[in-house]
């Protein structure tokens, strides 16, 4: 039997329905879709969590998703929104409508509306501006004057903050009667008369304490506060190196002005672990839901630059063009140490691009880890130059060719290794995104070190 958590005794949540919708349940809602029958495509949505239905409708084709949506309005949940990937939510803000979106928007926590309305033109972006609330409207233009990926994009407008000289008994009648609080907090912060954060104290920390104990004395006085301005992916560090669950966000003056809550600093860490993925492989952002036409020329600059690369490569084997020419056999057997070179590159490389992200490699420690990534060339190079050149020595049946095949195989993995994690602690010595340029940089370095590596040798020896 699976084992679940229940909320109430006729809703049981099973473990195995949190992974994801099953591939029944989407081909259930897809024929009922293509027949029309707008009762029984409810039917079956009605159970779905937000992040399900945010994962169905990006699973539906485009007219199925347009139907669901029909059907889905009366009742619309505005929590879906936030869980789309930004094509697709775009594509359903069109189709409700502003009005509706706004309406949506007005329903859902300050962080998440920011989040939404940040996004879309400038045009849309005004139209629902001047139809929410005037409240949520400051709050949304406050955090548009932040700059992008910083704390005060990510945080949360609603908090609570209460002065030091309360009690327990105070505070808990304050969070019974107060109605313009967080719909979800964890810890209660503790100002000055001057709004600055001095202390914070955990909810169960309070519902624990007698009434008549004063804030101050259960307080944690020691506290993380983030800058307003700094970026999301140094907050993301930040809670992960102090295990927070939140942290007050201030301004210049140091004042409580929001808070960041560990949900959104997961979002945040999933997000740059994408962004860095896609960035090593050349895409600029996740396509999967974008137009055909627009995929292909967002690809198509990274595939010019390689395309340059490529032809560096090329100018290199041109100049060895006679010894080729002469010795045909290096044709066929130099493809080898340039694919090799390349792979050792990107091993070092993707494991100093996550480094440098987390903090692990910083100047203090990166000529030790150079040393390191130098050495493992070295034994990954002597490894597979004996075993190479083994097979170029039978394949050729010339023992000068597979001696040059090993020789090269060493000079390129070592050099590869040093390249792979060089590159990207120089790029990001100079401010540079190691995830953006690194391996075109390194693709170019590994290709060239082996063909003139292996073309120069051959050439000295054996002509």
């Amino acid at each position: 039997m699976a084992e679940h958590t229940t909320l109430s005794e006729d809703h049981p949540i099973y473990a195995d329905e949190l992974l994801g919708l099953s591939p029944e349940l989407v081909a259930k809602v897809a024929v009922a879709l293509e027949a029309e029958h707008r009762f029984e495509a409810r039917i079956q949505v009605e159970p779905l969590r937000p992040p399900e239905c945010a994962d169905l409708l990006q699973l539906l084709r485009p007219e199925l998703r347009h139907r669901l949506i029909e059907y889905m309005r009366p009742d619309f949940d505005p929590e879906i929104l936030p869980e789309l990937e930004e094509d697709i939510r775009d594509e359903i803000a069109e189709q409700l409508g502003t009005t509706s979106i706004a309406h949506a928007i007005a329903r859902l926590e300050s962080d998440d509306a920011l989040e939404l309305i940040e996004t879309l033109d400038e045009q849309k972006r005004h139209d629902i501006l001047q139809k929410i609330p005037a409240q949520l409207r400051n709050i949304v233009e406050e955090g548009l004057a932040f700059p992008e990926d910083s704390a005060g994009r990510l945080m949360e407008r609603d908090f609570v903050a209460v002065p030091t000289f309360w009690t327990v008994g105070e505070t808990i009648d304050f969070l019974r009667e107060a109605d313009d609080l967080p719909a979800d907090f964890y810890d209660i912060f503790v100002v000055d008369p001057r709004h600055r954060a001095i202390g914070m104290v955990a909810l169960s920390h309070v519902l624990r304490s007698k009434r008549p104990v004063k804030i101050a004395d259960i307080m944690e006085a020691e506290i993380v506060t983030v800058p307003a301005m700094m970026d999301q992916e140094e907050v993301a560090y930040l809670f992960s190196q102090q295990d927070l669950v939140s942290a007050p966000v201030v301004d210049d003056a140091e004042r409580l002005i929001g808070m960041v809550t560990v949900d959104d600093v997961l979002d945040v860490i999933q997000e740059e672990a994408e962004e860095d993925i896609m960035r090593l492989g050349g895409v600029s952002g996740d396509d999967l839901y974008s137009a055909a036409l627009e995929t292909g020329r967002s690809r198509s600059s990274w595939l010019f630059i390689n395309l340059l690369t490529a032809i560096v490569a090329s100018i290199v084997i041109g100049l060895f063009q006679g010894t080729i020419e002469q010795i045909v056999i290096l044709a066929v057997l130099m493809p080898i140490v340039a694919s090799m070179g390349g792979n050792a590159g990107t091993q070092t490389m993707t494991v100093a691009v996550r480094a440098l992200a987390t903090k692990e490699l910083t100047a203090s420690n990166a000529l030790r880890v150079l040393g390191k990534e130098a050495l493992v060339g070295v034994y990954n190079g002597v490894l597979f130059a004996l075993l190479v050149g083994c097979v170029a020595w039978f394949w050729a049946d010339s023992w000068k060719i597979g001696g040059v095949m090993a020789v090269a195989m060493i000079v390129t993995l070592v050099l590869a290794a040093l390249s792979g994690m060089a590159i990207p602690l120089v790029l990001a010595r100079r401010g540079i995104d190691p995830a953006i340029a690194s391996s075109v940089i390194l693709t170019t370095i590994t290709d060239v070190v082996a063909f003139s590596a292996f073309l120069g040798l051959a050439a000295w020896l054996l002509l």
